[in-house]
């Protein structure tokens, strides 16, 4: 069943949405509605092509968990190269811009205006975060997601050159790996993410790690 939202800061039980995860339409992108609905294990996905806020919990959740990333021998190789830097927060607003502008025009391009509006409010906030990779002065990759306590909910991320993604994807990892970080939700499958060690768990045991 998908739920109309109110303006009451409130989410449906999200046991009861859809089989496919679509649990709501309608609401706001407030910071505090944005924390609430992470904080459940729900994030939007704007259809704005109708104008329409679509709130996903799926109750399988895709995962990487820091000290399971997978690292392939050619990533070690293109790592052990140092030809790229890698910052944290440091291009926000340039990586969501960047994830963007690379999707508009796929089926189901979601990242318009109001979500980016959005995200960088939660990064103002300290609530969302970036990696960037550079070529020298060229910000040639990247990701964002939001933070909450040990927790990382990736939302997008962006490659100029080949494999650019990984690479703020292990440091990320690694970073939380050396920093308490538990877990790296990844929201859907894809077949990189799964080479790279995400693995599906249930909503359950995903919200006990939120709760940590």
């Amino acid at each position: 069943m998908v739920f109309q939202l109110t303006d009451r800061l409130a989410f449906p039980d999200p046991h009861y949405g859809d089989p496919d995860g679509l649990l709501a339409v309608g609401g706001d992108l407030s910071i505090d509605r944005l924390i609430l609905a992470y904080s459940n294990g729900i994030f939007p996905w704007y259809a704005f092509r109708e104008g329409v806020i679509q709130w996903w919990c799926p109750m399988d959740r895709f995962v990487i968990f820091p000290d399971e990333i997978h690292i392939s021998h050619s990533m070690r190789t293109l790592i052990n190269k140092e030809k790229y830097k890698i910052t944290f927060n440091q291009a926000f607003g340039e990586v969501i811009q960047a994830c963007g502008a690379l999707r508009m025009d796929q089926e189901g391009a979601w990242l318009g205006t109001k979500m980016i509006e959005a995200y960088t409010c939660l990064h103002e906030q300290g609530f969302a975060a970036s990696v960037e990779v550079w070529e020298e002065e060229r910000l040639v990759g990247g990701l964002y997601g939001v933070t909450l306590g040990r927790c990382f909910f990736g939302e997008s991320m962006f490659s100029l050159v080949p494999s650019a993604s990984k690479l703020a994807l292990i440091h990320l990892a690694q970073f939380f790996q050396n920093h308490g970080g538990v877990m790296i939700d990844c929201q859907f499958e894809t077949p990189h993410l799964k080479t790279m060690g995400g693995r599906h768990i249930s909503y359950s045991e995903y919200m006990n790690y939120i709760r940590q």
